[in-house]
């Protein structure tokens, strides 16, 4: 079975096509990077909504098939930013409806985790999903894939992007930050918000900003927000893998392209006597290839959709998904 997936959750416009045998046969990936300024939703779903089409083309054209070979679509349904949403959704039904197969509205948070366990080789990891819009430490347990903690505020990627237009860096920040941590040598006093198994960042992104306002170098405070970050998102990981009895950390999301966040959670995994498992950087991105393959197990283990079942969710929670495709 060919599975063609579509992922339109926030920034990215993505298109990827696998087989039942998890070979990614494609992945379009189309980003949006507004001219000045944050994301706005709207702008970025007039984007998605321009691209679609000729992603879908150019995904049919790297894979090397038709239109016509299609099995199942696919989707992401949330969480996500709703214009983005509702253009992936609207594609994603015209073109199932147009080909007469089915469709699948899947969890993009649970697309990241599977498309970790389908590629890096890991078998039952604990979940670090570090993105824009979420934060959240994920293992799977009793049928459900479990929220161990989370952000209470804004997601690690959101925040690193609010530091990064505060100090003139463009929006997505993540790796200008990166690069620039690199030549810090002080480390700031920053909030170090760990609160039981959950974290905060807006502490973090306030302080900041006042030490660019007392003329502290740029490299010292994007040193300073990632080690003081990555420590917190490393604490609770590793005291969810200590709940759950699992040696594997899986890290997911646009934030695991991070170099130092990958090496603190591997140094981790490694004291705990386990190993830390990270896709491919294309695989950490938000992609339909994730979407795809998600939709792809969905429907093999039994899940079916009428198209009245894919209203798209702005806010679908990771534990609301009964998982039947795991033992």
């Amino acid at each position: 079975m060919i599975t063609l997936g579509i992922e339109g959750t926030a920034h990215t416009l993505g298109v990827g096509i696998v087989d039942s045998d998890g070979k990614i046969m494609s992945n379009v990936i189309d980003m949006y990077r507004p001219p000045q300024g944050g994301l706005h939703p709207r702008e970025a779903a007039n984007h998605h909504a321009e691209v679609v089409a000729g992603d879908i083309g150019k995904a049919l054209e790297e894979a090397g098939i038709s239109i016509h070979d299609v099995d199942l679509v696919s989707f992401s349904m949330g969480p996500g930013l709703g214009p983005c949403l509702r253009v992936a959704g609207t594609a994603a039904r015209s073109l199932a409806l147009s080909l007469g197969v089915p469709i699948v509205g899947v969890n993009h948070c649970i697309a990241h985790i599977e498309i970790g366990n389908a590629t890096t080789g890991c078998s039952d990891p604990v979940l670090l999903y570090a993105s824009g819009g979420n934060t959240q430490v994920i293992a799977y347990s009793d049928r459900r894939y479990r929220i161990f903690g989370e952000t209470q505020d804004v997601g690690i990627g959101n925040m690193l992007d609010k530091l990064g237009r505060e100090l003139g860096l463009g929006f997505y920040a993540g790796p200008a930050i990166e690069k620039l941590a690199k030549d810090g040598d002080r480390l700031l006093d920053l909030p170090y918000s760990v609160k039981g198994m959950d974290i905060s960042f807006s502490g973090i992104l306030t302080a900041a900003e006042s030490y660019r306002d007392r003329g502290c170098r740029i490299e010292d405070i994007c040193y300073s927000v990632q080690e003081t970050a990555f420590a917190m998102l490393t604490e609770v990981t590793e005291r969810a893998m200590a709940h759950v009895g699992k040696s594997e950390v899986l890290l997911g999301g646009g934030v695991a392209q991070n170099g130092r966040l990958r090496e603190m959670l591997s140094e981790m995994a490694k004291e705990r006597g386990g190993k830390m498992f990270v896709p491919e950087r294309n695989l950490c991105r938000d992609n339909g290839a994730m979407i795809a393959w998600l939709g792809n197990l969905m429907y093999g283990s039994g899940v079916r959709m009428e198209i009245a079942d894919t209203e798209v969710r702005q806010r679908f929670r990771t534990d609301e998904v009964p998982v039947t495709w795991r033992d």
